[in-house]
């Protein structure tokens, strides 16, 4: 398999072009750490924009963590996305979900910290908003960020991905007004076989791009 992207960065440059073909007048990018922060960094320069951050993490199913069964978004209060057909297709326990949603939630809270301080994100009521990830396997962290953001106000939706099961981006068409998804493999198992570098971000990686994003001249 060849990959199609050096690194989550080459990547959000080919996929900047794409959302600013939206036509969207500037919009919010908002981007779902830590993998996607350095992908939407790139969309939200090219379309000079500010950079925002939803904090989603998701529940795994126990014999393999990067399948995701569920997912919890920070929020006041946190909110649980379930992936009820995803639970029964990998034999997994409600109650499985429902004992990792405190771990979840200090995950979030510790990230929250880390990455904002005492900032607060911007309101997304009423704006066009992107969401950006670095790819798209199940898609249950992605639907729970969308329907959370649909939740809070966001006037239109798009979803912004380098990458992406087919199956699964055509389950979320019900829940964007637009996907933009550069390529879905016929054969697709995992997001990292498509790029050359898919290192995991560290915390300071991600704290480094956001204030990056917030020194940007043009984005306000």
């Amino acid at each position: 398999m060849e990959p199609l992207f050096d690194d989550r960065a080459h990547a959000g440059r080919l996929l900047a072009p794409r959302v600013q073909a939206l036509g969207w007048p500037h919009p919010l990018v908002v981007a779902l750490p830590r993998g996607g922060v350095a992908v939407a960094t790139e969309v939200a320069r090219r379309l000079q924009v500010p950079l925002e951050l939803l904090l989603v993490r998701k529940i795994g199913a126990p014999w393999q963590p990067e399948r995701a069964v569920a997912a919890v978004v920070d929020g006041l209060p946190p909110e649980l996305v379930v992936d009820e057909s995803g639970l029964a297709q990998a034999g997994v326990e409600r109650a499985h979900v429902e004992a990792q949603v405190r771990e979840a939630v200090n995950e979030i809270e510790r990230r929250r910290a880390a990455y904002l301080g005492d900032r607060r994100t911007a309101e997304v009521a009423g704006r066009d908003v992107v969401l950006v990830d670095d790819g798209l396997a199940t898609g249950t962290t992605a639907r729970a960020a969308l329907r959370a953001l649909r939740q809070r106000g966001a006037r239109r939706l798009a979803l912004a991905v380098p990458v992406g099961a087919a199956d699964s981006v055509a389950a979320l068409q019900g829940e964007a007004d637009e996907i933009v998804c550069l390529a879905t493999p016929r054969s697709f198992f995992a997001v990292s076989p498509y790029y050359r570098r898919f290192e995991q971000l560290t915390d300071a990686q991600v704290i480094g791009l956001l204030r990056q994003a917030a020194t940007d001249p043009g984005r306000a």
